[in-house]
């Protein structure tokens, strides 16, 4: 398991740095290349988020094994886990309405604090220290996806008045630093938690720092900006009107459901299947993480000029990916004849497919959803999302681990096979309304 972890990340690694080269990407060309003030807008901006990512992206591959490290049995670990589900419903909610009203620079921070906090509490062995430490988690990741874009895009608007297509070229460019610094951060969780032998809680103490820098620099170099008071009440009454006028926009949510809450649960059970083989967790996240940007990748790829395949047929396609991996987990983790080799393969296509998939929705999305009402409609997305990935962690809770997590995965197939009718019946109807 060690060496197949090593091959399989080097080999994806290639892949990476390859399909980059080839790619046909759409650059940002004109004056926002050489504008000195949009580059030195674009710098402020980028060492605070990237330095929040690289904190997030640490605390990933040892989680689970933290709490496993803690002598905590599989259902208290699993409460942990859907209390940060449950938390990120929640603030996910309020967490746009929190950061106009309260201020977008003060706002993210606000996210270093927080997760800073949460951080520190992964020091206790007391399970309802590690449990706020969740909660906390879940407002710092929702703080984290909004505040930081928000104060962007505001910025960008209305303090400097540049072009609003240059933003575009912002995040595509902060996408792919993601990727890179999510694939580095796995390295560097591994070389703390396993070459220098500091245990699982080593990667949360490093996050610290990054933390602490990012909140720094953001009050620093930051102005402050607020955004319109909105009503939490009319932005989801409206989002659901539009959820439910449109069936279009219905299909797309069921999709998002099932495919999303099946990855959540996937998070959570990666760790205990591969685990009781001694892989090296960090580098074992660093391969998910690469074979998710070979799928981002080979999206853009797909949807170039050279090959002009539909977002809608890419969509389809991953969740097909996912369901035979599904299906080869439902045997590869079969109690008494597992193969960890299959299992870390079958986690790999799933990432591929998260690669093919984001991004396919993330377009579908933006066709479908009026820009007026996304914000709603997001808000009804991620509730039946987290309330299905929560229901199956505590089906999982209840039942026995080995079988258990044999039958979870035959569950998660037969919700791939529900998303991908969604799929079909999508494709028809966007056919037929656009």
């Amino acid at each position: 398991m060690l060496a197949a972890a090593y091959v399989a990340f080097a080999f994806l690694l290639v892949i990476c740095i390859g399909l980059e080269f080839s790619a046909c990407r759409s650059k940002l060309t004109g004056r926002s290349c050489s504008n000195p003030a949009f580059l030195r807008f674009q710098v402020d901006y980028y060492q605070v988020y990237f330095l929040a990512l690289a904190a997030d992206w640490l605390q990933g591959p040892y989680l689970y094994k933290l709490y496993q490290h803690y002598h905590f049995l599989e259902a208290q670990i699993t409460i942990i886990y859907v209390c940060g589900f449950a938390s990120t419903v929640l603030f996910g909610l309020v967490s746009s309405s929190l950061v106009d009203r309260l201020g977008r620079k003060k706002s993210c921070i606000l996210f270093s604090l927080t997760y800073s906090v949460c951080c520190l509490t992964k020091l206790s062995w007391d399970y309802f220290v590690l449990i706020i430490g969740r909660i906390l988690g879940g407002l710092s990741t929702a703080l984290l996806f909004s505040a930081f874009e928000a104060w962007y895009v505001h910025e960008h608007v209305e303090r400097y008045d540049f072009p609003v297509e240059w933003i575009s070229a912002t995040f595509s460019k902060a996408a792919f630093w993601n990727s890179v610094i999510a694939i580095g951060a796995g390295v560097v969780a591994n070389v703390f938690a396993e070459w220098l032998g500091l245990g699982p809680v080593a990667p949360f103490m490093v996050s610290i720092p990054f933390l602490v820098m990012a909140g720094v620099l953001a009050m620093k170099n930051w102005d402050e900006n607020y955004g319109k008071k909105r009503a939490l009440s009319k932005t989801c009454t409206d989002g659901l009107k539009c959820l439910l006028s449109d069936r279009r926009v219905l299909l797309l949510g069921t999709i998002q459901a099932l495919f999303e809450s099946v990855i959540y649960i996937f998070i959570f059970l990666w760790t205990p299947v591969l685990d009781p083989y001694n892989p090296p967790l960090g580098i074992i996240f660093s391969s998910f993480m690469a074979a998710s940007m070979v799928g981002s990748s080979l999206y853009r790829i797909a949807t170039s000029k050279k090959y002009h395949l539909q977002p809608m047929h890419i969509l389809s396609l991953s969740v097909l990916m996912v369901f035979f991996s599904l299906f080869m987990l439902t045997f590869s983790t079969n109690p008494g004849q597992e193969s960890p080799l299959e299992s870390f393969l079958a986690f790999l296509l799933i990432e591929l497919s998260c690669g093919l998939y984001f991004p396919s929705m993330g377009f579908l999305r933006q066709k479908v959803i009026p820009e007026k009402d996304q914000a709603g409609v997001m808000h009804w997305f991620r509730v039946p999302l987290n309330l299905l990935a929560c229901l199956g962690l505590l089906i999982l809770h209840d039942s026995d681990y080995k079988t258990g997590t044999r039958n979870m995965f035959t569950i998660c197939s037969v919700m791939m096979v529900m998303a991908l009718l969604a799929v079909n019946y999508c494709s028809v109807s966007y056919k037929a309304m656009s």
